[in-house]
């Protein structure tokens, strides 16, 4: 939402401040918008592929949301975690085969809802657990292909806010073609009388203000938010991560969900005792 909000202040603080001293009616240029907006489009087609434009629409609903990943959800994860490496501990691997295998049916994941709205969390969890059961790779070798996959995940995330990022890069130079074209007309047009040439070279000039206003205003802080969510979302792989991999090195589950913890960005990590808290609370 925060979004929405700095859209209503770029607006207020471009064409509010214009139209204490100008007509708004001078901004409408509306060729001038189609125009702007077919380059934008036909940029955007022509520069990407199928995978690239899925990428970006599914990408987009998110930056009018708030961001799902919270102290809350990483409590919910890291209480996850403990519950489980606890019962292996106290069971053995072969007791969460049959939760790892069906997640959604499982009494444990059932617990915590949160995560479990995460279906690619909970798929790379499992999936190393799954691994874990199996018992056929040792810690250094799962480390790697955790690190390939989060490799993986951090560019295919990334892919969508640097599809936008560049269709705001090129809107500037798109409102300067558009531009250049009203000065053409303008050329043409010498044996008017000033004040309509007045009108047409304002009209021309519409095109840079709107190429330059759609840029900075309002592309670019969309690119940034879904930079921004791309990030975040590539920290929970990273504590499920080392979380994984300290119960494999023989840690504790209580000191295995601490690795976790510390991995978290700091306005997100629960304090030591939050979580210890968090965790004897659930047990009851």
């Amino acid at each position: 939402m925060l979004v929405l909000v700095g859209y209503v202040i770029v607006l207020l603080a471009s064409i509010g401040t214009y139209a204490m001293h100008g007509s708004l009616m001078a901004l409408w240029v509306p060729l001038e918008y189609l125009a702007i907006v077919g380059l934008m489009i036909g940029g955007f087609v022509a520069g990407n592929g199928n995978k690239a434009m899925n990428a970006t629409f599914k990408a987009l609903p998110g930056a009018l949301k708030s961001s799902p990943y919270n102290k809350a959800l990483y409590m919910e994860l890291l209480a996850l975690m403990y519950e489980l490496l606890a019962k292996v501990r106290k069971e053995g691997l072969m007791s969460i085969e049959s939760d790892v295998e069906n997640p959604e049916s499982s009494p444990v994941f059932s617990k915590y809802p949160s995560v479990m709205a995460d279906h690619h969390a909970i798929e790379f969890m499992t999936d190393y657990l799954r691994l874990m059961v199996g018992g056929n790779l040792n810690a250094f070798e799962i480390e790697g292909l955790m690190d390939a996959e989060i490799e993986t995940h951090h560019q295919e995330a990334h892919l969508g806010p640097h599809v936008v990022a560049k269709v705001g890069d090129a809107l500037p130079a798109f409102g300067i073609v558009v531009a250049v074209m009203g000065v053409v007309n303008v050329m043409g047009s010498v044996g008017q009388p000033p004040a309509v040439l007045g009108k047409m070279i304002g009209g021309a000039l519409v095109g840079t203000f709107l190429g330059i206003l759609l840029s900075y205003g309002f592309v670019q802080p969309i690119a940034g938010q879904l930079e921004q969510r791309a990030d975040e979302s590539g920290r929970i792989y990273q504590c499920i991560k080392v979380v994984l991999l300290a119960s494999m090195n023989g840690y504790a589950p209580q000191i295995a969900v601490e690795f976790g913890r510390k991995v978290l960005y700091s306005t997100d990590r629960p304090s030591f005792l939050e979580l210890e808290a968090d965790i004897k609370s659930r047990k009851r």
